[in-house]
């Protein structure tokens, strides 16, 4: 099929990395190889931080003009088969797709779609009103956590919906590599405000109870709150913690293959594709039980999960995998088989296929 592809929050051409930007190049991986054209229908950002009316309109309209830019194009050369948007939510709905899907009479299909109706109360009332019917609209919604079934489900009972695990490329994290610094802890994160600033504080918190611990941090991210995480962690003596700042993809894969505790709490994490980076490397993995992180640890299998806000038990996982090195081994072993085996590309194009194809049906790949 030829596949009009469309991401609200991000487009995957934005050069800032984030786990957004890398989802929606996953997804259009995923469809290719299993052999759609996919086009990047519109790079439009939807996305409005709070729900004041005028920034909102300001969108609108320049929805509006896209529409009717991409009528004008697929009026002069073949439309696409099928629409698909990823992660709409309240704060970014998809205000092209719809119209444009309905008007051309093609399938529209959703990624990652949340709604919560603690929202609706707050001003954003409207956002969701669009969400809910694009849901409604969708041949089939694609949930990448139970949390966000479960809401979507709740609010909207009469929409189509299927798990869709999330799901990294694995190639570039093969063979596994040999343990050669298990006392080095490691985390991949942006420096910024809210939920990814929490858990810097709560992995310095953690830490400073096992300082006796034979261990060294390494961190890679940078951000707005760059001062304010590194003073997180100024009480540790220079030699224990490295900074890399950003780094590129491969520099990434690099460093997670030089081994170690993939160490990050996950204060409010959607899911984080970083964990399932981390586990591709052969690496155990620290996090809390909280929101989507379940979706990609396999608790006391590839890693410990422990009670949200337990600062004491996140500290006594991490001390356990630098205290066990037969348990870390173990993890990280089991780690790099759940993630090559279950969540890579290849596994990923499969599943997708077989849900499209359930809710299209295989006469219209075959018009």
């Amino acid at each position: 099929m030829k596949i009009a592809f469309y991401a609200p929050l991000k487009s995957p051409n934005n050069p800032v990395p984030s786990g957004d930007r890398l989802m929606a190049r996953l997804i259009i991986a995923a469809l290719e190889m299993a052999g759609h054209t996919v086009e990047l229908a519109s790079e439009l950002r939807s996305f409005t931080p709070t729900p004041e009316v005028g920034p909102r309109a300001e969108i609108a309209r320049k929805a509006e003009h896209e529409t009717e830019r991409l009528q004008r194009k697929w009026r002069n050369e073949s439309p696409p088969d099928l629409w698909f948007t990823y992660h709409p939510y309240y704060k970014t709905p998809d205000l092209i797709g719809p119209v444009l899907a309905a008007t051309l009479g093609i399938p529209y299909v959703t990624a990652e779609a949340s709604y919560g109706r603690r929202h609706d109360d707050s001003g954003w009332r409207e956002n969701q009103r669009l969400v809910a019917e694009a849901v409604r609209q969708a041949a089939v919604n694609l949930c990448f956590t139970e949390r966000d079934r479960i809401g979507l489900v709740d609010a909207i009972p009469e929409g189509r919906y299927e798990r869709f695990l999330p799901f990294i490329d694995t190639a570039v994290f093969e063979p596994l590599a040999e343990e050669i610094a298990p006392h080095r802890l490691i985390t991949v994160a942006m420096m910024r405000r809210g939920d990814k600033f929490d858990s810097y504080a709560m992995l310095a918190q953690a830490l400073e109870l096992i300082r006796d611990r034979d261990w060294t941090l390494t961190i890679i991210g940078d951000g707005p709150m760059r001062g304010e995480v590194r003073m997180l962690f100024s009480a540790f003596d220079n030699e224990r913690i490295t900074w890399l700042g950003e780094r590129a993809a491969p520099e990434i894969v690099a460093e997670l293959r030089a081994g170690g505790i993939y160490v990050w709490p996950g204060c409010g994490e959607a899911y984080g594709l970083a964990y399932l980076e981390a586990q591709a490397a052969g690496l155990s993995v620290v996090a809390q039980a909280t929101a989507g992180v379940p979706e990609v640890v396999t608790a006391n299998v590839t890693g410990f999960l422990t009670p949200e806000g337990d600062l004491k038990a996140y500290a006594d996982a991490i001390a356990c995998l630098l205290d066990d090195d037969q348990k870390r081994r173990a993890m990280g072993k089991a780690a790099y088989r759940f993630v090559h085996e279950e969540r890579s590309l290849t596994a990923a194009s499969k599943q997708l296929e077989t849900i499209l194809r359930k809710h299209l049906g295989d006469p219209y790949y075959e018009r």
